[in-house]
């Protein structure tokens, strides 16, 4: 072993320390890209609800909206024609799946700001009513969500996962 010595200034120290480094700059941008934020759209004044045909816009403090992996989008005058679409996105979208819906967004009933519509809390049976009469009412926060069901007469508390057809129903 004498005349061969290993460390810094070998070469094959610095072959490992160039790959490590342009593997920790792949995984650094792959990462990045992974986490882009998909962020919601404001309604154009053109934009129609594809389950009734209202202009959205019209209705700011109701909006719902999906998000599609191609970019796409479709906006809703209140929550339970989203799920209503939801349902039934062969129907309204019958090109796509609910696998393209990137990102879902409802319209937070106290702070009017659009928040993740797999993670709200819908409260049920309220006395408020949305541009289509009777609404699931979305909220950020479950204490807020409970705030407003005692206040306004709400039945339940419920989940993006907990909503059924059977639930949107009888909202009609």
């Amino acid at each position: 072993m004498k005349g061969k010595k290993k460390g810094p200034g070998t070469p094959g120290c610095f072959v490992f320390s160039l790959t490590l480094t342009l593997t920790l700059t792949l995984l650094f941008a792959l990462s990045s890209a992974v986490a882009v934020e998909i962020k919601p759209v404001k309604p154009l004044p053109k934009d129609k609800c594809p389950v009734c045909g209202m202009f959205v816009a019209k209705y700011p403090d109701f909006i719902a909206e999906f998000i599609f992996s191609d970019g796409s989008y479709a906006v809703f005058d209140g929550v339970k024609d989203m799920f209503k679409d939801y349902f039934n996105l062969k129907k309204y979208h019958p090109s796509k799946g609910n696998s393209d819906i990137r990102a879902l967004f409802v319209t937070d009933y106290y702070t009017l700001t659009l928040i993740n519509g797999y993670e709200a809390f819908y409260v049920l049976g309220s006395d408020v009513y949305g541009p289509m009469g009777k609404e699931l009412i979305p909220f950020e926060k479950e204490a807020e969500a409970r705030e407003f069901m005692k206040d306004h007469k709400g039945k339940a508390i419920l989940r993006f996962k907990d909503v059924t057809p059977e639930i949107i129903k009888p909202l009609d």
